[in-house]
This record gives C-alpha cells, sequence and structure tokens, in this order.
C-alpha cells in the first residue's frame, strides 16, 4: 500500500489540476432537457462538458457515500486516500457547475443500490469501475472537442482520474502492476483505453436514476 507521505504526494499534487482555465468557460450555448424524466446533455463542447459534469456528479455522490458508510476495517490510509479522492471529485463536479452555469444540467440522483457499502471488496470494485471509466471517457470524448481550450482543460483533469485509478487500483492489489495494468493500459501502445460517449453512457446508466440523452452530442 501507499505510505502516507507518496499518498499525499500521488494525490495532492493533482488536487488542483482542474483550476486553471476556468475563465475559457463563459461562452455556453443552451442544451435542452426533455420532460422531466430524461436529461438531455446538449451539444457541441457545451454537451461535452455536461457530459462529463453527470460523470463527476457521479463519482462526487459515491465517495461520499463511501465515507459516510465506511466499510468494515477500513484502514487509516485507505481512509485517507478515498478522502482525497472524494475531495478531488466533489471540487471537479463543482467546477463544471459553476462553469457551465445556467447551461448545466440538473442534478443527478444516483442509484447506489448495487453496491454493498458495507463490504471493502463491493467498494473498492465499485470505485475501479468508476475510475477506470472516467478515465476512458475522457480520453474517448477529446476528439469530440471543438475547443483547443477545452481540450486543454479535459486533459488536465483525465489525468487526475488517471491518478485515482491508480490508487483504488494500488488498493485492490498492493505491490503489483495491477495500478497500470494491461486491461486498461493497452501493452502495445502503452496508452490508456478512448471510449465514447455512446459506450460510456450506457454503462453508467445503471447507477443513475435519471434517464440520461446523449443523442445530441457530436460523434
Amino acid at each position: 500500500m501507499l505510505s502516507m507521505v507518496n499518498r499525499r504526494y500521488f494525490l495532492r499534487s493533482a488536487g488542483v489540476a482542474a483550476a486553471t482555465g476556468a475563465f475559457i468557460l463563459g461562452a455556453c450555448t443552451d442544451h435542452d432537457i426533455e420532460g422531466d424524466q430524461t436529461v438531455d446533455l446538449g451539444s457541441g463542447d457545451i454537451g461535452i462538458l455536461n457530459y462529463a459534469y453527470a460523470l463527476e456528479q457521479l463519482e462526487a455522490a459515491f465517495y461520499t457515500q463511501v465515507l459516510l458508510t465506511p466499510y468494515a476495517n477500513m484502514s487509516f490510509d485507505e481512509l485517507k486516500i478515498l478522502e482525497d479522492i472524494r475531495d478531488h471529485e466533489i471540487i471537479h463536479r463543482q467546477f463544471f457547475k459553476a462553469a457551465l452555469g445556467a447551461k448545466a444540467i440538473k442534478g443527478l440522483t444516483p442509484n447506489f443500490t448495487s453496491i454493498n457499502f458495507n463490504d471493502r471488496a463491493s467498494v473498492l470494485g465499485a470505485a475501479k469501475l468508476f475510475e477506470d471509466t472516467g478515465v476512458q471517457a475522457y480520453n474517448g470524448a477529446g476528439k469530440l472537442i471543438a475547443s483547443p481550450d477545452y481540450l486543454l482543460l479535459a486533459g488536465k483533469i483525465v489525468s487526475v482520474e488517471a491518478r485515482h485509478a491508480s490508487a483504488i487500483r494500488d488498493l485492490l492489489m498492493p505491490n503489483t502492476m495491477f495500478f497500470a495494468g494491461d486491461d486498461v493500459v493497452e501493452p502495445s501502445k502503452a496508452l490508456d483505453g478512448a471510449v465514447p460517449p455512446s459506450v460510456i453512457l450506457p454503462a453508467v446508466q445503471p447507477f443513475v436514476m435519471d434517464k440520461i440523452s446523449g443523442a445530441n452530442l457530436p460523434s
């Protein structure tokens, strides 16, 4: 497991990576919410930013619940790592909410009924799923972003998400190569996966009560 010193460097060094560039998000366009049940992310770059905002909402809600109801025998190091990740995800969520302003989608209602928050394996397995998915989602959305400034911002945030993913994987299998396993880092190219919104959204939908539509996102 990560030492306390290494853990702090590992996570805190990335804690404000998303803060730089906040001013670039001032020019936003309208998006629509279709009825009471379906949340339409919108189109163009604003749609992609709302897509990221939706994912950050999910992650922030998950880690908040983890720390409200910690699993049995959670170690001090695990507690502090999960606290750091929670704080990062809340910063990311609030950053997108403030930056998008009136163009932001509503607050989503999570559905974590499939996760046993009393069980370490269930919690860390879900954390691994969310973090790996988040990295792949940012990577997959990058080519859809028209604004170079927005692309730079996404690159900064995904670097933080990748550190989260590595930290969670190290908790699951400490002192192994699992932190950058072949299941997420393609061995021949040494690159993380890149997955489009059309694949990511159905994968995360079971964890959100609201129906999310990415029908108008660029492709």
